[in-house]
């Protein structure tokens, strides 16, 4: 019997209809008596998916499908059930804003009607629901088949589907024919784009001005991608000097000024700061201007700047354009084009990306709007010229790199001269004829987060600046000095402030106690906050991105520490990994920057050690108990934790840290629960080993549907690179169940997966089981077991590090090993952001436990 028509609670209740622009749901409408409707959007939000809409009872019956609809009827794609949708949504095309449920772009990729082959009701109920349909780019015979489905199920059970193409006249194999990628835009749009206006294209090679090999190809075809709604820039390390390989780079101008992204979608223009900012409008007639682009829709990266009379970026006047108000002097140089149309470039080559570039500008593009060139000249050369010139440096680009949301060692920044920023915790009493203040209490971050003192600036002010910079401090201040270390007696400070405002400093280098000499005040910045502020340490171009003191061995690099007591290394020079070249001594200092970072991940948990005594290739030893005083600075926990055994191991401190790395620990592992609760874990983890043969756009794949299926079953997860060959699936939960419970429901979903994916997943470990697919391993969520932890070393040629990550970092992940100890510390200012929510995520596995049929033994 077909289902009465009712309300849409569930739709409306997720929505708030004042703050987007989707239309309400209310009572669904009668129940249809001709042509039934269906709808395929394409929706950017938090993860790039397709929505599958059926319309049956007068609404659209809904699933959500990671990977999009497949022409192959070999390749089965996960079709997750959402709530059901009003029957206006068909025609829903737009964005919905930041904050708001769904977030993100969404068109019209396909739409038509469709025909159930027998009753709709009864199929649904049966979780075999066959159909045809009759669309512009969909057409044939199609199945959705509900995953574990039982007899007499409710028909919105919320489980798992998988939307599998039947064999007829119809299909085409994947490899021969990819509908999503063939076929990307909105059914919809008309050929002349948004507005009426024909759609311009960037222009063709032949017309670039750059430098660029002679050879250069031209661009392949990149994927296409719907237009994400935020996008976090690609950032410059600080280099000590060129690399030796100088024709792999390309150089260009540094540009002092304000890093600006652009987001543009048909007459949508917004502009961003690297924070996320939206700055648009502080900056309207920019974004005028950008609407001139031969762009309908794209991200375009770039510097802000205001030019002084001999054509040099003035750092000064662009903070004086916006603090009078007067942005129209405001040039924007552009340098990358991360999306462009419809298209995500940035897995191309940098080069290939930047010949795209002048053809975004037309004949009557604005003045304020230009291109960075790359210049024919040695990068020495260049960088003095630059500096006659007035600019701060240049910056070098991989030719072959892919653009990333991080600091990478494949974009570098040549200094002319000591610069860059410092937080402001205080200011001098004024004297002689100065005004306000007589000078800036300097300092930047340590390791630990602790704001060290570095010296005062007094000069580079005029009488304007000074008022403001007076009034600004005044509102932040504070009681007490917000510096870690004291600011010397023979300092006449005024007046502490709140380490909330940062100014640019140039000067002529550090002295031996970590001191300014000759700070010259260039400005405030408002576009980088206070907190990720520390001392900028040139690295060498071709170690990676490693500074020059991580680069060191034996005696210089045998004292290290992280906030935390120097110790001593025995034997730092020698090599513990033949692949990479790395030192013990390079290992333990790396331990000692990264100990703010990865101390939350150790800290109040079991730990286990894999030591190697004769480094990467030789014999390893696990760890997990110690007695008396066998590893200095270490925990060691009551025996009675794990009975039968000496004391567990739990490192708190950074001391200890450091203590079990000149032990010739190279990978430190963590239980599922913490020491004052080991009886029931606090999280639960999945990790994603690829079996031979395996390809990794094959394990990124895996990884999408193991979170899908894990958002079907209500469970929030975050991810982490495992520093080897595959990926971690990190679920927190409440503690609750004990370890068998938990192993017991690990298990089950993972046998969930192997039975209904059996081309991906294995639920069976061992080597031969597992070529050609992926084993996720469940065995990690037993008691004792462990995981290697966030921003461990591996102990694998190569040296591979742990990192978290977004989930919208995966498309562009190139590998589990992405990050080594070579290049990690480009990855350091990122940090444990993609962590962020995990402390206030605690999720119940009560319900997803009924979803998958296990029972708890201990429920």
């Amino acid at each position: 019997m077909a289902r009465q028509p009712s309300t849409l609670e569930t739709y409306d209740r997720k929505r708030d209809f004042a703050r987007s622009p989707e239309p309400r749901g209310g009572k669904a409408a009668p129940a249809s008596s001709g042509s039934l409707s269906f709808v395929v959007q394409k929706h950017d939000a938090s993860h790039l998916h397709y929505d599958f809409r059926l319309e049956l009872d007068g609404r659209l019956l809904s699933w959500a499908v990671p990977k999009g609809p497949c022409l192959d009827p070999k390749v089965k794609r996960m079709a997750v059930e959402v709530e059901d949708h009003p029957l206006s949504y068909g025609g829903f095309e737009g964005v919905i804003p930041a904050g708001n449920y769904g977030a993100g772009t969404v068109i019209v990729w396909d739409n038509g009607t469709w025909q159930p082959i027998g009753d709709p009701h009864a199929g649904l109920a049966k979780g075999d629901l066959k159909f045809d349909l009759h669309g512009h780019k969909l057409q044939g015979r199609w199945v959705l088949v509900r995953i574990r489905g039982r007899a007499g199920e409710s028909a919105k059970g919320k489980q798992p589907w998988l939307l599998i193409k039947e064999r007829d006249s119809e299909a085409r194999p994947l490899d021969e024919f990819d509908v999503l990628m063939a076929q990307p835009g909105s059914v919809l749009a008309t050929p002349a784009g948004p507005a009426g206006k024909a759609a311009k294209r960037p222009a063709a090679l032949a017309t670039a001005k750059r430098s660029t090999r002679p050879d250069t190809a031209a661009p392949p075809d990149p994927p296409r991608a719907a237009l994400p709604a935020r996008l976090a820039p690609q950032l410059a390390t600080l280099a000590s000097g060129p690399p030796a390989a100088e024709d792999d780079w390309l150089y260009e101008l540094k540009y002092d000024g304000y890093r600006l992204l652009t987001r543009i979608d048909g007459r949508s223009v917004r502009c961003f700061t690297r924070n996320g900012h939206d700055w648009t409008d502080k900056l309207p007639r920019l974004a005028e201007a950008l609407r001139t682009l031969n762009v309908r829709s794209g991200w375009i990266d770039g510097e802000i700047v205001v030019e002084d009379d001999k054509g040099a970026p003035d750092f000064q006047s662009l903070q004086n354009a916006f603090d009078s108000g007067a942005t129209a002097r405001i040039v924007y140089w552009i340098f990358d084009v991360p999306f462009l149309d419809g298209r995500d470039l940035r897995a191309l080559p940098f080069e290939q990306r930047s010949v795209l570039l002048p053809g975004l500008l037309g004949p009557d593009s604005p003045p304020q709007l230009r291109v960075s060139e790359a210049f024919d000249a040695a990068p020495r050369d260049l960088l003095a010229a630059a500096v006659r010139l007035g600019f701060e440096g240049i910056v070098g680009k991989r030719r072959d790199s892919h653009y990333v949301s991080a600091r990478s060692p494949n974009w570098i920044k040549l200094k002319g001269g000591a610069r860059q920023e410092f937080v402001i915790g205080g200011y001098t009493r004024p004297q002689g004829g100065r005004t306000d203040f007589g000078s800036l209490l300097l300092g930047v971050h340590d390791d630990d987060g602790h704001l060290q003192y570095c010296g005062n600036v007094g000069t580079g002010f005029d009488q304007r600046r000074l008022a403001d910079i007076r009034e600004r401090m005044d509102k932040l201040a504070s009681r007490g000095s917000p510096f870690a270390t004291p600011v010397p007696n023979t300092v006449k400070v005024q007046k502490f402030i709140r380490p909330e405002l940062v100014a640019e400093v140039a000067f002529s280098g550090w002295t031996r106690d970590g001191h300014l000499r000759h700070p010259v005040f260039n400005g405030l910045r408002d576009d980088k906050p206070a907190r990720e502020v520390r001392r900028e340490r040139p690295a060498d171009a071709d170690s990676g991105g490693k500074s020059g003191a991580a680069r060191k061995s034996g005696a210089a690099a045998a004292k290290t520490g992280a906030g935390a007591k120097a110790i001593r290394v025995t034997h730092a020079e020698r090599v513990i990994d033949s692949a990479s070249g790395s030192t013990k001594g390079a290992l333990v200092d790396y331990y000692g920057r990264v100990a703010p970072l990865m101390l939350p991940h150790l800290a109040r948990r079991p730990v286990s050690l894999v030591r190697a005594p004769e480094g990467v290739g030789g014999e390893l030893f696990f760890q997990k108990h110690a007695q008396g005083r066998e590893l200095p600075q270490v925990t060691l926990l009551d025996p009675a934790l794990d009975p039968g055994h000496p004391g567990l191991l739990q490192i708190d401190r950074a001391e200890a840290l450091l203590s079990v790395a000149q032990m010739n620990t190279i990978e430190l592992h963590t239980w599922n629960a913490t020491s004052r609760a080991i009886d029931r874990p606090d999280r639960m983890l999945f990790d994603l080993d690829p079996g031979e043969g395996v390809q990794w756009p094959r394990v990124r794949e895996g990884a999408q549907l193991v979170q899908a299926l894990l958002t079907e079953l209500g469970l929030t997860a975050f991810l982490k690179t495992s520093g080897g060959k595959g990926l971690h699936v990190v679920v927190p939960l409440r503690r609750h169940y004990g370890w068998d419970a938990v192993k017991g429901f690990s298990q089950a979903v993972v046998q969930h997966l192997a039975q209904h994916l059996p081309d991906r997943f294995v639920a069976v470990s061992g080597p031969r089981n597992r070529v050609g697919k992926i084993f996720v391993d469940y065995l990690r969520n037993g008691f004792g077991a462990t995981t290697v932890s966030a921003w461990s070393v591996r102990a694998r040629p190569g040296l591979g590090v742990s990192v978290p990550l977004d989930w919208n970092e995966l498309a562009t992940l190139e590998a589990g090993d992405q990050w080594t100890l070579a290049n990690v510390d480009a990855r350091r200012g990122v940090g444990n952001t993609p962590w962020d929510a995990m402390a206030g995520t605690r999720n119940g596995l009560s319900s997803a436990m009924r979803r998958v049929g296990y029972a708890p033994p201990d429920a």
